[in-house]
């Protein structure tokens, strides 16, 4: 058996996986510093004014022992570290005040749910429209959505099993984090139910064109497969793509073609 060298728990490996991991995730530092670097990431919450470097020493100050912890910090408190100006202690404060903003999807994202990604997390969200509802979703509801398999809804059960994570993300709530879709306006159905991957550099930009298609009905996919109706290729679009649409019969069309589909 081997253990955790900074927690001393012996290490646990998934069926199918060739890494070990500490499975004390509420009790080991690299695992808790590492769940809240995610947390303040870009793609995540993406917090202005902290880094790794600065969850390091508001862990080691004792200021945080979870991504909740975050919100309840003060001026006062960040300011008492080593390194901390005023200035770069407002703008962190500041940050956090920000990341209120952030959409839900991203919100799921940043909770660090193994195996759920950015597009996971975009699914999940548009599939159940708050966490309340994911959280009490069973292993077949979950699997019942395009895109999840066993290993995730495992993974989203077990998360929403745990009572040290249910208290994080009332926490959360109560901070006034996003836990809901916001409702996005349907202009038609005009794409009716059909499902595309869009792919390459377009004319407009391409969060504006994937929103344009979920707002006339059309549904995003991650990636292609026979259930793909639809790969829409712009500029610098990769050969694999193409060659993977080919290969399945999936109709290949460019921007102009979209446009005219929602005409």
């Amino acid at each position: 058996i081997e253990f955790c060298h900074e927690c001393g728990t012996p290490l646990k490996r998934e069926e199918g996986e060739a890494q070990h991991y500490c499975p004390h995730e509420e009790g080991c530092p690299p695992q808790i510093k590492g769940r809240i670097d995610h947390f303040i990431s870009r793609k995540a919450m993406n917090i202005d004014g902290i880094g790794q470097e600065t969850v390091e020493d508001l862990f080691e100050a004792g200021l945080i022992e979870n991504y909740a912890d975050l919100y309840d910090l003060t001026k006062d408190q960040v300011i008492s570290l080593d390194r901390m100006a005023d200035k770069s202690a407002e703008n962190l404060v500041n940050g956090i005040e920000a990341s209120k903003q952030v959409p839900f999807e991203r919100v799921l994202f940043a909770l660090g749910i193994r195996f759920v990604g950015e597009t996971v997390a975009k699914t999940l969200a548009k599939e159940f429209k708050t966490i309340d509802a994911l959280a009490l979703a069973d292993k077949e509801r979950l699997t019942s959505v395009y895109e999840i398999g066993d290993r995730i809804a495992e993974s989203v059960t077990d998360f929403f099993a745990d009572e040290n994570n249910l208290r994080h993300v009332d926490r959360l709530k109560e901070h006034g984090l996003n836990f809901e879709v916001e409702m996005q306006e349907v202009l038609s159905e005009r794409l009716g139910e059909k499902s595309f991957v869009v792919s390459g550099v377009f004319t407009i930009d391409r969060k504006e064109l994937k929103s344009l298609i979920e707002q006339n009905g059309g549904k995003i996919l991650s990636g292609i497969s026979g259930n793909t109706d639809y790969l829409v290729a712009g500029d610098k679009m990769g050969p694999s793509k193409r060659a993977k649409a080919e290969k399945l019969g999936v109709p290949i069309i460019g921007e102009s073609d979209l446009m005219e589909m929602l005409n």
